[in-house]
């Protein structure tokens, strides 16, 4: 009898062996089939749902993790670890126009991936309060005296210096950005001051402070430096790790021939001041060429379409790259920022004004009327609150005006100080806007878009044109004894002064223009958030500034991690891929225990056919073929 014998590198209690003669012919075929396809159906299963576990695994770890990193960029109000050695510092000296702040961030340890941004935020101290301090008056004071610059800026100086570290004084970077005061200067004074803080500041502080620390930065610059730590806070600069997160297709700039990439949709800023408004929001596509209706005037100046779209993305236009490798391109943006002088609350006020006392002078003169010269006889006022009395001065000369809250007249008035052109695609001052998309986008308004809606109207947040415009609307058409009986009882916000309320049915008419009329903003736009605060904390533009200014330290940190890994490779080989990797051999193992089966099985069928022949030939009385002969 024939019997096969089964012997596989298994411990001894595995061995054993099959008889196929002692064996029904149907467990001989179909059971042995069956317990084939049993055995693939088995390691299908296996390798499925180890597949299926991890993926499940680091899915839930990675939402974790999502949820660590906006649990701690929420709740970011803990006291600063001074005593952590992986926590480094960085320090940005804002020089505005009133005075000067200064503010430091931390950060941890990079983690080595070369996709991330570093985790920079604002250091805290031990009363979990943020490190920053304000000075008075403003730098450029010292336009005429610059020797004075450094002992002027030494408080701020040392306020930091106690607060960081001393064994990180010299590994941390100081930057000095002034803006707005300092640009009204002639450039001969910016840089007296300036020298005389590069050549002072490294004497008595040990800081990471070169001469590139120090300088006077653009309107663009400051637009772009606060659209950076906006949508940073936001978290719009990381990966897409949810399905229904809001993205983006975007060409990368110098790589239009390119497949666009898809990333998170990044939010655009609008800030309203008392002088200026400014807004900034990211161009995902290429920008046409040319503003349509432009050709007559290009064909006048005598530049062709190309020139002209060069000059305008050169003004307005910032391409930068956040990460810290130049040649990948995830974080490469294209900005567009616009800031214009004049379109600020207050400003816009004066302007009116302005036009309202000579408008009315020289109608006065034309018509021999008497019209604001006398209490009894002002000038009615559309932007005003019913009833109420207010005076223009100048020249010596006073213009007495009375209120009548008419929100729509106000909003009519206002139109021609918009300076819109016939053409499309501009905004504020004919000024060049590339299109929005504004089925696919988000705004945050800041400042005036803010108090504008908040302080009186009590409706911040969500942006709605119609409910806006109903309050505005009831609130400029209430009696101004009614509002201040309101204001005396604290139905306001508690910041609102009475200036606030005198000019809040001017300031919501403006806006209101400035929004839809100016930059183009649809009636129907939901997407306009008004706020004060990100995630409960005041925003800063130098929180951008420090984020691009250290982009490139994660390389440190990624070049250390290359050093490691290569020194202890099985160290880095991860959860997952180990679990692949036994699946695999576990699934070859099988494979090859399986053909090592069939093969012995071929074996087996062929003894058997050869005794079976030899039977038959027995039994007919014939002899076999290996025992014939001649006869």
């Amino acid at each position: 009898m024939g019997r096969i014998g089964i012997s596989c590198l298994f411990p001894a209690s595995w061995h054993f062996s099959i008889s196929p003669v002692g064996c029904p012919r149907i467990l001989n075929t179909n059971l042995r089939q069956i317990i084939v396809i049993s055995i693939l159906a088995a390691a299908v299963s296996l390798l499925y749902f180890s597949v299926v576990i991890i993926r499940n695994k680091y899915g839930r770890l990675s939402r974790d993790k999502k949820f660590q990193r906006y649990l701690a960029r929420v709740t970011d109000v803990e006291a600063t670890d001074t005593n952590n050695p992986n926590v480094n510092y960085g320090i940005v000296v804002d020089c505005g126009s009133s005075g000067s702040r200064v503010f430091v961030y931390c950060w941890p340890r990079h983690n080595g991936n070369p996709h991330d941004l570093l985790d920079i935020r604002q250091m805290r101290d031990k009363n979990r309060k943020p490190v920053v301090m304000k000075i008075k008056p403003g730098i450029s004071e010292f336009a005429a005296s610059p020797e004075k610059v450094s002992d002027y800026i030494s408080p701020l100086l040392n306020f930091a210096a106690e607060h960081v570290p001393r064994a990180k004084h010299k590994e941390t970077p100081l930057y000095i950005l002034c803006t707005a005061g300092m640009r009204v200067l002639p450039e001969s004074q910016q840089k007296a001051i300036l020298e005389d803080l590069l050549t002072d500041i490294p004497v008595h502080f040990d800081f990471l402070f070169s001469d590139s620390h120090a300088e006077v930065i653009s309107g663009k610059q400051e637009g772009v430096y606060a659209w950076i730590g906006i949508n940073f806070v936001l978290g719009r600069f990381e990966h897409i790790e949810e399905d229904d997160e809001a993205v983006v297709e975007v060409n990368i700039p110098g790589s239009e021939s390119s497949e666009a990439i898809i990333r998170k949709r990044t939010a655009g800023i609008l800030d309203m001041g008392g002088v200026s408004t400014q807004i900034a929001y990211e161009v995902p596509k290429t920008v046409p060429p040319s503003q349509p209706g432009g050709r007559r005037r290009e064909e006048e100046a005598g530049l062709s379409q190309i020139d002209t779209f060069e000059e305008v993305a050169k003004n307005l236009l910032a391409e930068f790259n956040l990460g810290c490798d130049v040649h990948q391109t995830e974080h490469v943006y294209r900005v567009y920022v616009a800031t214009f002088l004049g379109f600020g609350g207050n400003a816009a006020r004066q302007r009116y004004e302005d036009r309202i006392f000579a408008n009315t002078v020289q109608k006065n003169r034309l018509l021999g009327k008497q019209t604001g010269l006398a209490p009894e006889a002002p000038y009615l006022d559309p932007c005003l609150p019913m009833d109420i009395k207010d005076e223009i001065q100048q020249n010596g000369q006073t213009l007495y005006l009375r209120g009548t809250g008419d929100f729509d007249l106000c909003r009519e008035t206002l139109q021609p100080f918009m300076n819109k052109t016939n053409e499309t695609q501009t905004s504020l001052n004919g000024v060049y806007q590339p299109p929005i998309h504004f089925q696919n986008s988000e705004f945050y308004g800041f400042s005036e878009f803010y108090y504008c809606t908040e302080d009186v109207l009590r409706m911040g947040g969500d942006y709605s044109a119609a409910k806006f415009t109903k309050a505005a609307k009831d609130y400029c058409a209430t009696k101004w004894s009614i509002l201040r009986e309101r204001f005396d009882r604290g139905l306001y916000a508690s910041h609102a002064d009475l200036h606030r309320l005198k000019y809040q049915c001017f300031k919501s008419a403006w806006m209101f223009e400035v929004f839809h009329r100016g930059f183009s903003f649809p009636v129907s736009y939901k997407n306009l958030k008004t706020a004060l605060q990100v995630y409960d904390k005041e925003v800063q533009w130098t929180l951008g500034a420090i984020l691009y200014r250290t982009r490139f330290l994660p390389l440190r940190d990624i070049q250390q991690e290359g050093f490691r890994a290569s020194h202890a490779h099985w160290r880095g080989v991860s959860f997952v891929y180990n679990h692949y990797l036994f699946s695999g051999c576990f699934l070859v193992v099988l494979l090859s225990i399986l053909l090592y089966l069939l093969r012995l099985r071929r074996f087996h069928q062929r003894a058997l056919r050869s005794s079976s022949a030899a039977v038959l030939w027995l039994e007919e009385g014939l002899p076999s073929q290996k025992g014939a002969g001649p006869l």
